[in-house]
Formats: structure tokens, C-alpha cells, sequence
């Protein structure tokens, strides 16, 4: 009984030593962040065709952006 103890409180302690620390970004980074080559839709050719593909599978144009579940009840 006293092994298993010490074997959770051991693994515990090991498991917290390989958890990661968040940081925030600091005010010097951000221009980083917001570079033109950080932007998920900088290449538009890659995201009319992943707009192609998306509305394709869900039967549906448009409305992207918007909540819904494409049945007209919004």
C-alpha cells in the first residue's frame, strides 16, 4: 500500500516536471504575428480550393462565416 503511494506521488512529481509553461507574447513579437506570411489565407488559389472541397462535401455555397447548420432555420 505504501509503495503505491509513493510510486503516484513519484510520477506526480515526474509529471509535472514535463509540463510546459504558456508565456505570452510580448509587445516586440507581435509584429511578428502579424506578418503577411503568418496569414492562413495569404495564398488565395489554396483557399478557393479548400472552400471548393468544404462546400462540395456539405452540399451548400456560401455563408461562410456565418453560424448555422445550412438548414434555413437561422
Amino acid at each position: 500500500m505504501k509503495s503505491r503511494r509513493v510510486i503516484l506521488i513519484l510520477s506526480m512529481l515526474g509529471g509535472s516536471l514535463f509540463t510546459g509553461c504558456a508565456t505570452t507574447v510580448q509587445p516586440w513579437e507581435r509584429g511578428y504575428l502579424a506578418d503577411y506570411t503568418m496569414r492562413a489565407d495569404r495564398d488565395v488559389l489554396y483557399v478557393n480550393m479548400n472552400e471548393h472541397i468544404y462546400f462540395s462535401r456539405e452540399a451548400s455555397t456560401g455563408g461562410r462565416g456565418v453560424g448555422g447548420g445550412g438548414c434555413g432555420c437561422n
